[in-house]
C-alpha cells in the first residue's frame, strides 16, 4: 500500500483530445499482439512439450483410478499416448490450439497492463486506487483458480469419468479424441478460473456499492440455486457426486467472499470514522 500513492499520481487528470485518445489506443494494442504473436511462434517451436503439459491430468487420473482399470477401457497406459486423432489434420490442429493457448496465458497480464494505462487516465483518484487494488487481484486469482483445476481439479474429474466407464456393463472402449479432450480441457479449466474469482466478485460488487452485505444475506437462497444450476451446466456428467463437487466450493467460495466483503466494510467504516474524528 506505500507504494499506491507514488504510482497513481502519475496518471496526472490532463484532458486528452480524442486523436490522442485513439493514439494511445493503438500504441497500447500494439505490444499484447506483439506478445502473442512471439509467444505462439514459440509455442509452435515447443509445440510437443505443450502437448505433454495437455494430457498430464489425464495420466494422472489413470494414477488414481488404477493401470488395470484404465486399461480395461483401452486407454495406452505408461505413454502420453492417450488421444485418438480421427483425421490427419487433428494433430496439426491440436498444436495449433496449444500453441494459442500458450500465446494467450502469457498476453493476458500485458494486456491488462496497457488496458489499465488506456482506462486509467479518464478515472479519478479514487477510482484508480479501487481498480488497482482489485483487478490484479482478480487476474491472480483467476490463474490461481486454473492452477488448482489443472494439478487437482480435471485429474480427479476424468479418474471419476474413467471409474463410470470402466464399470459401465454396455460401454466397450474408451476414444478420447483430440480435439473433444483440448475443449475439455480448456473449457473446464476456465471455469475453475471463474469459480475462484467468485470471492472477488462478491467483494468488488459490495465495494462499489452495487450491493450491500445484508442484501447478499438475505439473497442466500437464490445464490444457492444459481450456483446450483451453474454446477449443473459445468459438469460434463449428470450424477450427483461430480454436481456436488462443483457446487460445494463454488458455495463456500461465495460464503468467504461475504464474510471477506463485511469485514472490509467494517474496516473502511472504522477508518471513515476516525478520519472524521
Amino acid at each position: 500500500m506505500a507504494l499506491l500513492p507514488d504510482l497513481l499520481p502519475s496518471l496526472a487528470d490532463i484532458p486528452m483530445r480524442l486523436g490522442d485518445h485513439l493514439q494511445d489506443l493503438k500504441r497500447r494494442l500494439f505490444w499484447p499482439v506483439v506478445v502473442l504473436c512471439v509467444a505462439f511462434f514459440f509455442g509452435i517451436i515447443f509445440q510437443n512439450d505443450l502437448k505433454k503439459l495437455l494430457v498430464w491430468p489425464l495420466m494422472h487420473a489413470i494414477d488414481i483410478v488404477g493401470v488395470d482399470r484404465a486399461k480395461s477401457i483401452g486407454l495406452e497406459v505408461g505413454t502420453a499416448r492417450l488421444l485418438t486423432a480421427f483425421g490427419l489434420g487433428d494433430s496439426i490442429m491440436l498444436s495449433m490450439h496449444v500453441a494459442l493457448d500458450a500465446a494467450v496465458i502469457v498476453t493476458i497480464p500485458v494486456a491488462m497492463y496497457h488496458l489499465w494505462m488506456f482506462v486509467a487516465v479518464g478515472l479519478k483518484m479514487k477510482e484508480r486506487r479501487l481498480a488497482f487494488l482489485f483487478v490484479p487481484f482478480g487476474v491472480i486469482m483467476f490463474y490461481i483458480g486454473g492452477l488448482i483445476g489443472y494439478f487437482l481439479g480435471l485429474p480427479y474429474l476424468f479418474a471419476w469419468l474413467m471409474f463410470l466407464h470402466a464399470e459401465d456393463p454396455t460401454a466397450r472402449v474408451y476414444w478420447l479424441g483430440m480435439d473433444l479432450y483440448h475443449s475439455i480441457f480448456v473449457n473446464m479449466t476456465i471455469c475453475f478460473g471463474l469459480i475462484l474469482d467468485i470471492p472477488w466478485l462478491v467483494m468488488v460488487l459490495v465495494r462499489v456499492g452495487i450491493v450491500k452485505t445484508a442484501q447478499l444475506s438475505a439473497w442466500r437462497r437464490y445464490v444457492l440455486l444459481v450456483n446450483l444450476v451453474l454446477a449443473a451446466m459445468i459438469t460434463p456428467t449428470t450424477d450427483v457426486f461430480t454436481l456436488m463437487a462443483m457446487f460445494l466450493p463454488m458455495q463456500v467460495l461465495f460464503e468467504g467472499g461475504l464474510l471477506a466483503s463485511r469485514i472490509m466494510m467494517w474496516r473502511k467504516n472504522r477508518e471513515q470514522v476516525n478520519h472524521g474524528g
